[in-house]
């Protein structure tokens, strides 16, 4: 049994030699063969050993195409996965820097506006900061730092670096409350430019109040300038109160310029002096001499009986 196994490995031995020797010499040969280029017999056979051979090992090679493909394709993927990681944060920085950019310019101009600009030459103001907010679902107000030390009184208009804030509704000796414009009680009469349309803005706890008694809605579009109107020297005329804007029920109402939700500086103008009304009779008729002449003479007191007739006896 052993010397038949030995046997066997020596017949194995020298097929393998041949068979290694055999391709050796054809691929030598192939080589040879490919290696010719002045031959057009030789460039014939290439050609038809292509044509035979290249298209059946198609399906051979569709595997290795397809895995090609793919490592091309996850390559380009993860490149671009790459690049939209690296957008997004340079997105998520530019959006950070645009909000700071933005309070830092709202900030700029509220100071701006509350140290160096002023309405009316007769028209002074104090500043104060905003220290509390004490407003609620039914009332819309904050609290300043100034009060009546300051000289600050009731109905004084306060404004923002941008707008109308509202009024002084309530003053202590160091804090005063500001009523906001945006308060169901908030009424205040405006005009709306370029129309020149007398109307009240009216608060009813939105940040978009509506506009109420119009005499002329027609005239009036979105967009346009809303100010104080001065009327019954409730507020200076001129006041920048916002911009007309259309509701989606069709109402016209107000974008307020003041910025609600970063009130940090309030300046409270200090208003004029309404006239004193010492005569309320000249409010109704004017004085008999401007409609009949000069005023008839006074008419001596009646004496009295004693001294008109004697007593009897």
């Amino acid at each position: 049994m052993a010397r038949d196994r030995h046997t066997g490995e020596d017949y194995v031995r020298p097929i393998r030699r041949l068979l290694v020797g055999l391709i050796l010499l054809v691929m030598a040969a192939v080589f040879l063969l490919w290696r010719i280029e002045d031959s057009p017999r030789v460039e014939r056979l290439r050609a038809e050993v292509i044509d035979r051979v290249v298209p059946s090992l198609d399906w051979a090679m569709a595997p290795m195409t397809g895995i090609a493909t793919m490592a091309a394709n996850f390559q380009s993927y993860s490149q671009l996965h790459e690049q939209n990681r690296q957008l997004r944060r340079e997105l998520q920085q530019m959006r950070a820097w645009r909000e700071a950019a933005l309070q830092l310019e709202q900030e700029n101009a509220k100071l701006l506006d509350l140290n160096n600009v002023r309405l009316d030459p007769r028209l002074t103001y104090i500043t104060g900061v905003v220290t509390a907010d004490s407003g609620s679902p039914f009332r819309q107000s904050v609290l300043v730092n100034v009060g009546r030390r300051d000289g600050v009184l009731d109905g004084w208009p306060a404004m923002d670096g941008m707008g109308l804030v509202g009024r002084i509704s309530g003053v202590g000796r160091t804090t005063s409350r500001v009523l906001l414009l945006t308060d169901t009680s908030s009424r205040i009469p405006v005009t709306i430019q370029p129309s020149g349309q007398r109307a009240i803005l009216t608060g009813d706890n939105t940040v978009y109040p509506p506009i109420d008694f119009l005499e002329n809605p027609d005239v009036v579009r979105p967009g346009d300038r809303v100010v104080s109107s001065g009327d019954g020297n409730m507020f200076p005329a001129d006041l920048l109160v916002g911009q007309v804007t259309m509701s989606t029920d069709g109402r016209l109402r107000v974008r307020l310029a003041a910025d609600y939700e970063r009130l940090e500086f309030l300046r409270v103008l200090r208003s004029h002096e309404a006239e004193t009304v010492s005569d309320p009779g000249k409010l109704i008729v004017p004085e008999p001499r401007e409609l009949f002449g000069p005023p008839a003479p006074a008419l001596e007191p009646p004496a009295e009986t004693a001294d008109a007739e004697p007593a009897d006896g």
